[in-house]
């Protein structure tokens, strides 16, 4: 009885945060004022608190810009984590913006949303995604393309690297900053949560999201480890495949460790 009091208290204040920054982030949007970019940084640490997600934090993002951030991809909490963390702005397949409720979320943030089978519109997309970083904004890539089951690092594609390629021209010193990020769910309830249990926090694609929300609301006390790792430059002519490796091996070497309990602190 006590946890349904709990997840109803979660909802009703989660909902009632949205309505006061509603007004404020769609004027930010018809304008494009600078508080649509760190006014979902609130609602994201808001929803995050509410859920019981802890984040320790590993490293510091870079300073530079145009940066962008390659992540692993566990679950839909990631995007709460990273948003939580830093302004930033997700590249996401354009069946996102359908999702009910997520959709609208990530409409919300003005993600970029990307057809990847329309190479007629990769242009039009590169030019976003290389104008939004021109102008400060941290842009996050998931090269897995998909989510995982929390415990390895999927096939990183180093295809999903030609937004930061084709982006390179369009940046006023001709380099982008690559900063690899991993993310790992660690702890619930304070206990090391295992291969077994990690599976509560993970999305994989096959399970429903409303049991799973459920499930993460149940238990109300979740920690992750956000590791940033050393950012790659990426200048015209590089290579994308190196940067894919280079990413990987940043990525597997911060996921392994972090999971394994290693250089564990609250930040």
């Amino acid at each position: 009885m006590i946890t349904w009091i709990r997840i109803g208290i979660v909802f009703v204040v989660l909902f009632a945060v949205t309505l006061i920054m509603l007004p404020f982030q769609l004027i930010g949007l018809a304008f494009d004022l600078k508080i649509r970019r760190y006014l979902p940084r609130y609602w994201h640490r808001t929803a995050c608190f509410l859920l019981g997600i802890r984040i320790h934090i590993h490293g510091k993002i870079d300073r530079r810009r145009p940066l962008m951030l390659a992540s692993n991809h566990v679950s839909w909490k990631d995007i709460l984590v990273l948003g939580a963390i830093a302004d930033v702005v997700f590249i996401a397949k354009m069946e996102v913006a359908e999702w009910p409720i997520f959709g609208t979320l990530a409409k919300l943030q003005k993600s970029i949303f990307i057809v990847r089978e329309q190479k007629r519109r990769t242009g039009e997309q590169v030019n976003e995604i290389a104008e939004r970083m021109s102008a400060g904004e941290i842009v996050v890539l998931f090269p897995e393309g998909t989510t995982s089951d929390g415990n390895r690092l999927l096939e990183v594609k180093s295809s999903l690297f030609g937004a930061a390629a084709a982006a390179v021209p369009h940046t006023k010193e001709g380099v982008v900053h690559v900063q690899p990020v991993a993310i790992a769910y660690t702890r619930v309830h304070g206990m090391m949560m295992g291969r077994y249990h990690r599976p509560i926090a993970a999305w994989p694609g096959d399970i429903e999201l409303g049991p799973h929300l459920l499930g993460i609301l149940k238990e109300g006390a979740i920690d992750v480890d956000v590791a940033f790792g050393e950012t790659i430059d990426f200048h015209a002519g590089d290579n994308r495949k190196h940067l894919s490796q280079a990413v990987t091996s940043q990525l597997r070497r911060m996921l392994i460790r972090h999971l394994r309990g290693r250089d564990y602190e609250n930040i």
